[in-house]
């Protein structure tokens, strides 16, 4: 999770590495939801409420659009 202004970079930090210490720590590199806002404030609003929900809550979120996690990065971008 995360709010960022430019995804393409963002996803090529995990994807070498680089990215947050918790995605390196897990090897997360696949980009399964996004969420797309119109201002900066309602994004780290959205990213700090789901923070706070439980794991089954996330994935149903997940599963809503993407049930089968597909990489949803080159679909973006």
């Amino acid at each position: 999770m995360g709010v960022t202004g430019n995804i393409a970079a963002r996803i090529a930090q995990h994807r070498s590495g680089t990215g947050s210490v918790f995605c390196r720590r897990y090897g997360l590199n696949r980009l399964v939801l996004v969420e797309s806002h119109a201002e900066i404030l309602s994004a780290i609003a959205r990213e700090k409420a789901l923070k706070a929900w439980k794991r089954d809550w996330k994935i149903r979120l997940i599963e809503q659009d993407n049930p089968e996690w597909n990489d949803l990065f080159e679909r973006i971008v």
